[in-house]
């Protein structure tokens, strides 16, 4: 948008983010994106643990940066009054509070929904934890595989007679983040039609029961006949879908739908198995499993990678090569629509991060975003919002109520 207009959806909003590592700072992070207005509030003296987060070059993390650009630092003491008084004051000017500690810590702090509201009637409040505020896990530690595992996602990954897996990236931490970025703006338009603002409770594990697409369902269902549990490199109940090793690369192939799978046959030069006794409908598929992965991966092996991703490609079967982090972040699609994307941050200079998922037709062009240092807006958050002067600002920093770090 050109002009005097709006930088993006959300500009204009104002956000006090009381988040750390990765699952409120992706919420955040996404708001921040979308124009909004992020007040980053750091315990002092250390701030956010993200910040000695991998990979750290010159004191500053790059892990920090990728989850906080687009926001401004705010380091203080919240034990100490005088930096209690300084929340208290930005309470009524913000439009939405984020935090993800533990249940019970905002609360100790002063800071419940309760609190809140009495400062801000149409406060929009988000609590995102592992197990959510109530409930018997609730004040149990948690972190993503926690929550993984309680959902029964670990159960799901593995080979079938052996131990599961974790998938080893931050799916329920960037998935809760991004649930409770759509619970903040639907509550905000919420506010707009009644001038109410409200508690969003957004858990981690009730974001991971949504991956389960069918298997909740078929189990109920099926009055407990069928358990879904890991089964390999394959789907449990639909065929062929799954990873399957060609020459130089493993590939995941998802044909099990009938028209697909004859596409497959063919893209094989093996149009006439697709009416074979052994692999007619899924149900023959899933029982002749083994057979069916034999024969796909004997046919990606002898003709090698490119050759048979040109066939899938021509016949139009779902496929695609499982590409390592390197080799993802160089591809030309990902590239050219900015799913993977080169920041610029004044101490690690460029490099590459996730790009923003959201698109929006009024807003083409991305916003260029810069994380803060530690309490690096102490003065300017607290000047304009607060009107505090230099002195004022001065004073509280020898108190050590105020932080302020070059990291």
């Amino acid at each position: 948008m050109a002009g005097d207009g709006p930088r993006h959806v959300l500009d204009g909003y104002k956000v006090l983010d009381f988040t750390h590592i990765v699952a409120g700072p992706t919420c955040t992070l996404m708001l921040a994106e979308m124009g909004a207005e992020v007040i980053k509030v750091e315990f002092a003296p250390d701030g956010d643990a993200a910040r000695r987060g991998p990979h750290v070059v010159n004191n500053r993390s790059g892990y920090f940066v990728q989850h906080n650009r687009g926001k401004k630092g705010l380091c203080i003491d919240l034990k100490h009054p005088e930096g209690s008084e300084i929340i208290k004051g930005l309470i009524p000017q913000v439009d939405v509070l984020v935090e993800n500690y533990a249940p019970g810590v905002m609360g100790r702090l002063g800071f419940d929904y309760s609190a809140v509201s009495s400062l801000n009637q149409g406060i929009v409040m988000c609590s995102i934890s592992a197990f959510g505020q109530r409930g018997p896990l609730a004040n149990e530690p948690g972190f993503d595989y926690l929550g993984a595992a309680y959902a029964g996602i670990v159960s799901m990954c593995g080979e079938a007679d052996g131990p599961p897996y974790v998938p080893m990236v931050a799916l329920g931490d960037v998935s809760t983040g991004a649930h409770a970025m759509g619970a903040i703006c639907a509550a905000l338009l919420g506010r707009a039609r009644t001038g109410r603002g409200q508690h969003l409770d957004i858990s981690l594990l009730d974001t991971y029961m949504h991956y389960h697409e069918c298997g909740i369902e078929t189990h109920s269902l099926s009055g407990g006949e069928i358990t879904p549990t890991r089964s390999g490199q394959h789907s449990w109940y639909a065929v062929p879908a799954g990873i399957f090793k060609g020459r130089d690369h493993y590939f995941i192939i998802i044909a099990p739908l009938d028209h697909h799978f004859a596409a497959l046959c063919r893209a094989m030069g093996e149009p006439r198995l697709a009416d074979d006794e052994r692999f007619k409908t899924n149900a023959d598929r899933l029982k002749n499993l083994q057979e069916l992965v034999a024969v796909i991966e004997r046919w990606l092996q002898s003709v090698g990678d490119e050759v048979a991703m040109a066939s899938l490609k021509e016949y139009r079967v779902p496929h695609a090569p499982v590409l390592s982090v390197a080799e993802a972040v160089r591809h030309p699609h990902l590239r050219e629509r900015g799913t993977v994307r080169t920041v610029h941050d004044r101490i690690l200079g460029d490099f590459d991060v996730p790009g923003f998922a959201l698109r929006f037709s009024g807003y083409p062009q991305r916003l260029e975003l810069e994380a803060p240092m530690l309490g690096e807006h102490n003065e300017e958050v607290l000047s304009r919002y607060l009107g505090y002067p230099s002195s004022r600002i001065r004073e509280l920093e020898q108190k050590g109520v105020l932080h302020s770090a070059a990291m």
